[in-house]
């Protein structure tokens, strides 16, 4: 019940931040582009002590899914008409209940190509842009767009980033 709460109260702060982040970006003339971490990984990731699965590409954990679908109801009504990730199937499977729900279609860009996304980003123009990253990719790319520098632990995966035009970032935590 508590989390239900949390959650109302969470979709109330972030339509209202995305409505005030929309304005900027629309009186700037650009676009706004949200940045997300991908879920949490099956394997764990690089936590001390974890049993890696062997793969480097592993699925999202039971926790991984539950937190792609929260960003359905999170980001479903941000204007998004673009979706990128990297090649990974952590960061594919993260973006596929928003994609299905918002029927836009992901366009993959490899990790080492960012330079790339980051002009596509740029160059972008019709709505907001998602971006499903990497605990190194998602910060880079803030600061390619103008925004300050950021940091996300191993074990972080509850970050949302909106970069406004001019580099303006707002990041907000979320659970599923």
């Amino acid at each position: 019940m508590e989390s239900e709460v949390v959650m109302k109260i969470f979709r109330v702060l972030t339509a209202v931040l995305l409505s005030w982040l929309c304005v900027a970006a629309s009186v700037a003339e650009a676009q706004m582009v949200i940045l997300v971490r991908h879920a949490e990984r099956a394997d764990a990731g690089a936590a001390a002590g974890a049993a890696m699965t062997g793969t480097p590409d592993p699925e999202l954990s039971e926790a991984g899914k539950a937190r792609a679908q929260a960003l359905v109801a999170m980001l479903k009504g941000a204007g998004i008409t673009a979706i990128y990730t990297t090649e990974f199937r952590r960061t594919i499977d993260t973006a596929l209940p928003l994609s299905d729900a918002l029927n836009v279609v992901s366009t993959t860009v490899p990790a080492r190509e960012q330079a790339s996304l980051i002009e596509k980003l740029k160059a972008h123009t019709g709505g907001a842009v998602l971006v499903v990253g990497h605990s190194n990719t998602v910060p880079a790319i803030i600061k390619a767009l103008g925004g300050p520098a950021f940091t996300i632990a191993e074990n972080e995966y509850d970050n949302i980033f909106f970069v406004a035009p001019g580099g303006v970032t707002t990041r907000i935590r979320f659970t599923p």
